[in-house]
């Protein structure tokens, strides 16, 4: 259990936290949010022991082993699963004395330490040490390199691996997916869910605080708020207090037109399908999504260019890699045949390192083509975002000029109330960049390209250093902006909201996606079993290699009859969870209908009734989960052994 009574904690001038309160029992997988500078991290060093609280206490079950993931990961020589298999401590002690005793020629000692090595799970560490790396985006040839080898990145994920893989009651991440693409991101989810430890989590990533916590804990005007569920209900419980609390009715109500607007808009383009359906779900949220984020201090848009071009710009059997100094190409797609349309809204989706960056920084024209042509139409205006560019950024100089020196003729007080919506108030916008946190430098980056007024936004991981409000203030201008957009996000909720269509950068090619992000999920898994499958069938292929064949069709039609006996238990398995699912899910569409109705949450006298009809959703929702989650299952159970029986 993890309890803090009362406790006032103050950094330098700042005060963080005044007479909190917060009780966390063992097993939560609690989410911890609130603006940037709250004092989040501030927690996780009070938990750790490296601050203590200037009044009230903290108490911590004894004896709990806890991980924590560092920020800076130093360039080392050692190979990157040696230092994953570092954080075990006490395993490492354990192999540094068994080679003493070895050496000393202790039999007696090396027995007791091969079963303490048992008992530590040490033999099975370096194959599960590879697993947390393969999972994070590494592939077997890189287990090898030495971590001084990789990017700082690159490097970060290694140290999560590392995090992870230490033995752990309670685990504490800090924004751990701010350097993963969506594939390790799902992968992460998946792991995190199955942590049978407490979980502390700092994230920004809506969908990854849905997906993995049952808690949410909220720093709230210097006090900590505990919530039960995810973050949509921790969302929605808050607009309900919110809306009876505010005292500005006329605010929050034009903020609900303007998400209506949004609505109305996109509902009669929603003719794709599941992509648009999907994004029309999403914007259909945004009503609640907007009372909660009413006191945001970022609100903005970004004007689109007055021309445009017919069509904006084409890649015709263009091949896009890197040409070395010394004259060698490297090949990421081939054969890209790619026309952008004016009003397009496309997400780019594929597996780490297929090349969705490539593809950005060729369309940029930053990046020259191997092969093929680039024809850029006669207006085409491109505003290009990446991370590389927070680098680019004039550490000496401010804001304010920053802005000035695009537009060296713009009035002094538009470029101050433009920088506003950015979040750079009164004398914030004359401040030096250098002094700048990586989140208020991504959010100047943005902000020069709204200024520049493009029609074409191509955007590489946005939100990476973006704090919850300034996402939600991000979404909401894609959401409006009128040109073409191309964003390559790990943020489910940025692309559901903002995306119409998917492109699939896979396999050396880029070709349309007919799907939403669930059925990329799918394909992802399905991806993933297609290469162990073939990697199980080319070692088994390499062991029976040197010996004679020597085949018994007796036992093996027995085995397939035996096989086939039971696929039956499966399959029934899989067909009660579906109609479980069902059952379910018509229930939750009457709950959340109900939920719709506005006089729920203005009327006091329904106060009751609102927390009632929640409960029920958060209760259906878990269950929905459960059964999806017994529905996949059984489904993966019965493709296996389907396989199984077709190979024999």
């Amino acid at each position: 259990m993890i309890a803090l009574r009362q406790v006032s904690l103050q950094r330098g001038t700042q005060t963080l936290l005044e007479g909190a309160d917060l009780t966390l029992h063992a097993g939560h997988k609690a989410g911890i949010v609130g603006p940037n500078g709250a004092g989040k991290s501030s927690l996780f060093k009070l938990l750790l022991g490296e601050l203590a609280p200037d009044k009230g206490e903290l108490e911590m079950s004894g004896g709990q082993r806890i991980a924590h993931m560092d920020q800076e990961v130093e360039a080392l020589e050692r190979s990157i699963v040696d230092y994953v298999l570092d954080g075990d401590r006490e395993l490492r002690r354990t192999e540094t004395a068994l080679e003493q005793a070895r050496q000393r020629e202790d039999a007696h000692r090396e027995a007791e330490l091969h079963g303490a090595i048992e008992a530590l799970d040490g033999y099975s560490a370096p194959a599960r040490a590879a697993q947390l790396l393969v999972g994070l985006g590494f592939v077997q040839a890189d287990l090898a390199r030495p971590l001084s080898a990789f990017s700082g990145g690159w490097r970060m994920r290694v140290n999560l691996a590392r995090t992870l893989f230490k033995p752990s009651d309670l685990l504490l991440l800090d924004e751990p997916t701010n350097h993963l693409d969506l594939d390790a991101l799902l992968w992460l989810e998946q792991w995190l869910t199955r942590y049978p430890g407490t979980l502390l989590l700092i994230s920004h990533d809506r969908d990854f605080l849905d997906a993995v916590c049952d808690h949410i804990v909220h720093f709230d005007r210097r006090t900590l708020a505990l919530y039960r569920g995810n973050y949509t209900t921790f969302e929605r419980t808050r607009a309900e207090k919110l809306a009876l609390q505010q005292a500005e009715a006329a605010k929050q109500q034009a903020r609900r037109e303007e998400i209506e607007r949004f609505v109305a808009r996109f509902r009669a383009k929603a003719t794709k399908a599941r992509a648009a359906q999907s994004r029309l779900k999403m914007l259909e949220r945004m009503g609640d999504i907007a009372v909660a984020h009413a006191d945001s201090p970022f609100h903005f848009s970004i004007p689109s260019a007055d021309k445009t071009s017919h069509p904006l710009l084409v890649l015709d059997e263009a091949r896009l890699g890197y040409r070395h100094a010394d004259g060698r190409e490297t090949t990421q797609l081939d054969d890209v045949k790619v026309t952008l349309l004016p009003g397009q809204r496309i997400g780019l989706l594929g597996p780490n390192g297929a090349g969705k960056s490539t593809l950005i920084k060729s369309l940029t024209g930053d990046l020259p083509l191997l092969a093929g042509r680039r024809v850029p139409g006669e207006h085409l205006a491109i505003g290009y975002f990446a991370q590389h560019q927070l680098e680019g950024l004039d550490l000496a100089s401010t804001p304010f000029q920053h802005v000035q020196r695009l537009s060296p003729t713009a009035a002094d007080l538009d470029i101050r109330k433009f920088l506003g919506g950015f979040g750079f108030h009164g004398d914030d916008v004359f401040a030096e960049v250098g002094r700048f946190s990586g989140g208020e430098k991504a959010r100047l980056a943005l902000s020069l390209v709204a200024w520049q007024k493009p029609n074409l936004l191509l955007l590489d991981e946005p939100t990476n250093h973006l704090d919850l409000e300034m996402r939600e203030a991000l979404t909401e201008a894609l959401a409006s902006f009128e040109g073409t957009v191309i964003i390559v996000s790990h943020d489910r909720h940025l692309l559901r909201a903002t995306v119409d269509e998917f492109w699939r950068v896979a396999d050396h090619g880029v070709t349309p996606f007919d799907g939403d992000l669930e059925d990329y999920r799918a394909w992802l898994k399905s991806r993933l079993e297609g290469e162990r499958r073939e990697a199980r069938a080319d070692k088994a292929e390499r062991q029976d290699a040197g010996s004679a064949p020597r085949e018994d069709r007796k036992a093996t039609r027995r085995a397939a009859a035996e096989l086939r006996e039971k696929l039956r238990p499966l399959k029934r398995d899989r067909d009660r969870a579906e109609k479980a699912m069902e059952k379910v899910q018509a229930e939750l569409v009457g709950v959340e209908e109900g939920l719709g109705e506005a006089a729920l949450y203005t009327d006091p006298a329904r106060k009751e009734e609102l927390t009632e009809r929640l409960g029920r959703q958060g209760e259906l929702k878990s269950r929905l989960e459960g059964l999806e989650q017994e529905w996949l299952d059984a489904e993966e159970a019965l493709e296996a052994a389907e396989a199984e029986l077709n190979g024999a």
